[in-house]
């Protein structure tokens, strides 16, 4: 399961055992990854839709983040200029069903902890 083939990127808290894990986790931890995912999964939308289902996700942020999606190979832009994801993002949507329902049913115990990052 771990391979520890290659170094950690140095922006990740990976370490060399667990590298493409927590480098995915540092992606998709970054604020509006996992939303962004979740509104393109049942289908491509264009930015303003995009942007409209996301609430305050500002214009500027969300073009940040989808540069980053796009750059990691889970969606691509479309020649409509739609989003779409792709195997990749697809796949990974569908990995993350059952955390998902885990979330569901156990969201009570954690709905209200504090949003706090850790401060280096």
């Amino acid at each position: 399961m771990r391979s520890a083939s290659q170094p950690p990127p140095a922006n990740s808290r990976a370490d060399a055992s667990a590298t493409p894990l927590l480098a995915a986790m540092d992606l998709l931890g970054q604020r509006w990854m996992l939303r962004i995912i979740w509104e393109l999964e049942p289908g491509p939308l264009g930015f303003l839709e995009l942007r409209r289902r996301m609430g305050n996700c500002s214009s500027s942020m969300l073009s940040v983040r989808l540069q980053r999606l796009s750059e990691a190979a889970v969606l691509e832009k479309k020649p409509d200029k739609s989003y779409e994801l792709t195997t990749a993002g697809r796949q990974l949507a569908e990995a993350l069903q059952p955390v998902w329902n885990w979330s569901e049913r156990w969201a009570p115990n954690f709905a209200h902890a504090a949003d706090t990052d850790e401060v280096s």
